[in-house]
C-alpha cells in the first residue's frame, strides 16, 4: 500500500493573484517597512496604540514653533526678568525635544519609551546646572536661586545634632525628624539601581565616614555617634536596603555582582586583574601576510 505523499502547493505569480490579495500583501509590505526601528517593544505593541509608536517629528516641531509664536505675539516683550524666564525655558524645551528624538530608547517602556528619553533629558540639564553652580560662590550661586523663587536665597538656621549625645529614649526621639524618611527612602532607591548588599552596606558606611569627615564645614553633619551608626547605618539604612532588596526579588528584577575580582584565588591574578583594568577590552589581529601577493606586498611597501 502506498503511502500519501505530502504535497506543497506552488507559490501563486503575481498574476494570479486578486486584487483584495495584492491589497493585502500591499499592506502587510508597507507595515514590514514604517514599523518602529526599536526591537524592544514593537513586537508586542498593541495594534491599538501603534499611533504612538511611529515618529512624529513634523507634527511636535509644528507644536514647539506654534507656542515660539504664541510667546512672541502674545508675552509683554518690556519685563527683563519675564523674558529671560521665557527663553530659558524655551531653551529647555528644545533640548528636552530634540533629546526625544535623538537619544536612544532606555530600558523602560512604559508608557513609552519618549517617556523616559524626555526624564533622560531632564536629568542632563540638572547635572550642566549643577556643574555651573561648581563655579560660582556661596552668595552667588543662593543668588541664583532667587531666579527660580524669590523665597529662597535666605540662610536657614542650623540644627545641632550633636549637643546631647547620651544614648536616652529622649535624646534618641528628639534625633528623629524628615531625615529618617529621607534616609530610608534614599537606601530604597540605592537599592533598586545597584542591587547588591555588599556594595549598598560598603557606600552606606563609607557615608557616615564622610560626614565624619565634613563635620566642620556642615554644622548640621555633626552628630551624636548613635545618630550616626545606630539610627542611620543599622536602622534606616538598613530598612531602605532591606526593603528595597526584597522589592528587587519579588518582580524578579536582575541582580550585580560588583566585587567579581574577588573570586579570583591568587594574589598575582588580583593583580594582574586590576592592571588589565587600564588596558583595552579586547585587541584586533591584523594580518598582514606581505608577501602572500604582490600588492600586498606593494601596499606593504608603500604605507611603511
Amino acid at each position: 500500500m502506498d503511502r500519501p505523499r505530502l504535497t506543497v502547493d506552488p507559490m501563486p505569480s503575481p498574476d494570479a493573484l486578486t486584487l483584495h490579495q495584492r491589497r493585502q500583501l500591499a499592506a502587510a509590505a508597507h507595515l514590514e517597512r514604517t514599523r518602529p526601528a526599536s526591537p524592544m517593544f514593537h513586537e508586542s505593541t498593541d495594534p491599538t496604540l501603534e499611533f504612538f509608536y511611529h515618529p512624529r517629528t513634523l507634527s511636535v516641531l509644528v507644536v514647539l514653533l506654534a507656542g515660539f509664536l504664541y510667546v512672541a505675539l502674545f508675552v509683554d516683550p518690556s519685563n527683563d526678568m519675564l523674558n529671560t524666564k521665557w527663553g530659558l525655558g524655551a531653551l529647555c524645551s528644545v533640548f528636552v525635544v530634540v533629546s526625544i528624538v535623538l537619544f536612544r530608547d532606555g530600558p523602560f517602556i512604559r508608557p513609552h519609551p519618549a517617556f523616559w528619553r524626555g526624564v533622560l533629558a531632564l536629568n542632563v540639564l540638572y547635572e550642566m546646572f549643577l556643574v555651573f553652580l561648581l563655579f560660582q560662590s556661596k552668595q552667588s550661586g543662593r543668588q541664583y536661586m532667587r531666579f527660580f523663587d524669590p523665597n529662597l536665597g535666605v540662610v536657614l538656621p542650623e540644627r545641632s545634632y550633636g549637643d546631647n549625645c547620651a544614648l536616652t529614649l529622649n535624646n534618641v526621639w528628639d534625633g528623629i525628624d524628615i531625615f529618617v524618611l529621607a534616609h530610608s527612602l534614599g537606601w530604597f532607591g540605592k537599592a533598586l539601581i545597584i542591587r547588591n548588599h555588599t556594595m549598598c552596606w560598603i557606600m552606606s558606611i563609607t557615608f557616615e565616614l564622610m560626614e565624619y569627615s565634613l563635620a566642620h564645614q556642615l554644622p548640621n553633619f555633626n552628630e551624636c555617634w548613635w545618630d550616626h551608626w545606630i539610627l542611620d547605618v543599622f536602622t534606616c539604612n538598613w530598612l531602605g536596603i532591606y526593603v528595597g532588596m526584597k522589592w528587587c526579588e519579588h518582580f524578579k528584577m536582575k541582580t550585580y555582582t560588583w566585587h567579581g575580582i574577588r573570586e579570583i584565588p591568587s594574589l598575582r591574578g588580583k593583580l594582574s586583574r586590576a592592571g588589565a583594568q587600564f588596558t583595552p577590552h579586547d585587541w584586533t589581529v591584523y594580518k598582514w601576510a606581505p608577501t602572500r601577493r604582490f600588492k600586498s606586498l606593494a601596499g606593504f611597501v608603500l604605507f611603511a
